[in-house]
């Protein structure tokens, strides 16, 4: 059942609270934007001075912060979060990669692949995968694997 928005609104609240509460702690400044799309608390961290989020702003810290995020607002909420953290543009970044990772496997399709495997990923980042694939027209993706080794299948219509 999807969240109302207040819900995504309290999750957003709590999210952001614990964001503001460990940037204080690493003594980094940057402000929060809270929004909700596609059924999720969306928190956004940016700073004036780019550099100050530049640690942070790595997938691998992103992604282990944002569960950290989401345990904190399941602890308040006694739901499970889905909410997506961005940490100085970060995601739009790593959409960036994605839409060249699925161009060079749809190239291997063209070249003669009947099909073209990419990493292991996300299923948010599957999710955007698959955005990126239907929007290219001719091609569709699947999901494939279990767990960890979870990835997508690109192949021509």
């Amino acid at each position: 059942m999807p969240l109302t928005t207040d819900q995504l609104e309290r999750e957003g609240d709590i999210a952001a609270d614990y964001i503001e509460e460990f940037l204080d702690i690493c003594d980094l400044d940057g402000d929060i934007d809270i929004d909700a799309r596609n059924g999720r608390a969306y928190l956004s961290v940016k700073a004036s001075d780019a550099d100050n989020l530049r640690v942070l702003s790595k997938p691998e810290t992103v992604n282990a912060l944002q569960e950290l995020t989401r345990l904190a607002v399941q602890n308040k909420t006694g739901s499970f979060s889905r909410l997506i953290l961005d940490i100085g543009g970060s995601r739009e970044a790593r959409e960036a990669e994605l839409a060249t990772l699925v161009a060079r496997a749809i190239e291997r399709i063209i070249a003669g692949a009947s099909e073209a495997d990419l990493p292991a990923m996300s299923s948010y980042e599957r999710k955007l995968v698959h955005d990126i694939v239907a929007a290219s027209g001719g091609y569709r993706s699947e999901s494939s694997g279990e767990g960890r080794d979870r990835h997508t299948v690109i192949t021509a219509a």
